[in-house]
């Protein structure tokens, strides 16, 4: 295991956007980890005094508040460093939510074929027929938003790219010999699909999933934009976007710093995606990043 992954870091070190998207997912996932502690102030504290604050380089702006306040005087560094919690929490639970529905029924769709296939990718047809976005806001629309709901609503929206590439894959691994070996002997369906083709698709879910997280980052800042996702007073780039909109024209850091933190941390994370592609799909060894 070691020896392996010796090499995977040996493949990482050659591929430039590879280390440049594993240093940007570390720095948020740190981020969020030690926001209690790097964080200069209290994200939510209101401070009339320092009101639209620019950020330091600025004139009117000094080091006490490195990016600037927003329009409560409250320090937008600070709610940056909080708000990647939000951005990596609803990023990874929704991806476990959509992974693990959407791997399941692709599993049994490739596995048993005949009518249970044809069901389950009629269903899948249905959600791919309808934006991801527009199903979201349908269905926080009449639930309550919050922060459950929302990794909800997005991971049941994900699902379907789960089930089509597991159950692409389960459709060629099933006809190898090892498989139709196990059948033979007697080898329970239960044991062969999650102990003979699921560890063979396991990189493939990998790679998507990585991916996935860049993409549920965005629907939710949108979503919070639109206020129908994280709601106040939790913290979240998105509703430091919505925020900041009714004062762009005059203040423009309450909207940009936040747009600037979730165009790296997708970048980052689609040249991770991109790397994990490379390296773990055969299909795609030939590629350089």
């Amino acid at each position: 295991m070691s020896k392996k992954l010796l090499v995977l870091l040996k493949k990482l070190l050659t591929s430039k956007t590879g280390v440049v998207g594993l240093l940007i997912v570390l720095t948020v996932c740190l981020m969020a980890l030690l926001a209690p502690i790097i964080a200069p102030y209290d994200p939510n504290k209101i401070d009339t005094a320092n009101m639209l604050k620019p950020p330091f380089w600025l004139i009117n702006g000094d080091l006490s508040h490195i990016l600037g306040t927003d329009n409560l005087g409250r320090d937008i560094l600070s709610r940056l460093i909080y708000g990647s919690r939000i951005s990596i929490i609803v990023g990874i639970l929704s991806v476990v939510v959509g992974g693990l529905i959407g791997v399941i029924f692709g599993l049994i769709a490739g596995y048993y074929g005949g009518i249970v296939d044809s069901l389950i990718m009629r269903l899948v047809d249905s959600f791919l027929a309808i934006p991801t976005t527009l199903f979201c806001i349908v269905f926080l629309t009449v639930l309550n938003p919050g922060l459950f709901t929302l990794i909800f609503v997005i991971g049941v929206t994900n699902w379907v790219m789960y089930a089509s590439l597991v159950r692409s894959e389960t459709l060629s691994i099933k006809e190898r010999e090892y498989v139709k070996a196990a059948k033979t002997i007697g080898v329970s369906n239960f044991n062969i699909i999650f102990r003979h083709i699921l560890p063979n698709v396991f990189s493939s879910i990998i790679v998507i999933s990585t991916l996935s997280i860049a993409g549920t980052i965005i629907t939710e800042s949108s979503l919070s934009f639109l206020g129908l996702g994280i709601q106040p007073p939790a913290i979240s780039w998105g509703i430091m976007l919505s925020e900041g909109r009714e004062h762009l024209a005059t203040s423009w850091w309450l909207s940009t710093f936040p747009g600037v933190a979730i165009s790296i941390t997708v970048l980052g994370i689609i040249f991770l995606g991109e790397w994990l592609r490379d390296v773990l799909d055969p299909r795609s060894r030939g590629t350089k990043s």
